[in-house]
């Protein structure tokens, strides 16, 4: 079984920077894509950033493009999302993302985190 756990979510004001983290746990085989989706109330889950580990690309949303950097970690089943120069519109609940194969089967699954609120707010 895999599990993603997120951390580094919490109130920041307008301008501010925060970082998320996602850590991966559990008989995960080979990772395809990370990605970092967020979801505000009352809208759609949106991805906003994804890794693919085979080829080194990184992807954003025009919304956050220049702004957040999702990078892994040295320990390889970790990634992190940094953002900066939050704006109000950036408040949602992020949620991690791999599409990884197990060990015990090359057949490639989704898997998410809980999810973490991020509120940008004087």
């Amino acid at each position: 079984q895999v599990q993603l756990v997120e951390s580094g979510g919490g109130l920041v004001q307008p301008g501010g920077s925060l970082r998320l983290s996602c850590a991966a746990s559990g008989s995960i085989g080979t990772i395809y894509t990370m990605g970092w989706h967020r979801q505000a109330p009352g809208k759609q889950r949106e991805l906003i950033a994804a890794f693919t580990p085979g080829t080194g690309n990184s992807h954003y949303a025009d919304s956050v493009q220049g702004r957040f950097t999702i990078a892994r970690g040295s320990e390889k089943n970790t990634m992190y999302l940094q953002m900066s120069t939050l704006k109000p519109e950036d408040t949602a609940v992020y949620y991690c993302h791999i599409a990884a194969s197990t060990t015990m089967s090359p057949i490639g699954f989704d898997y998410w985190g809980q999810g973490t609120q991020v509120t940008v707010s004087s």
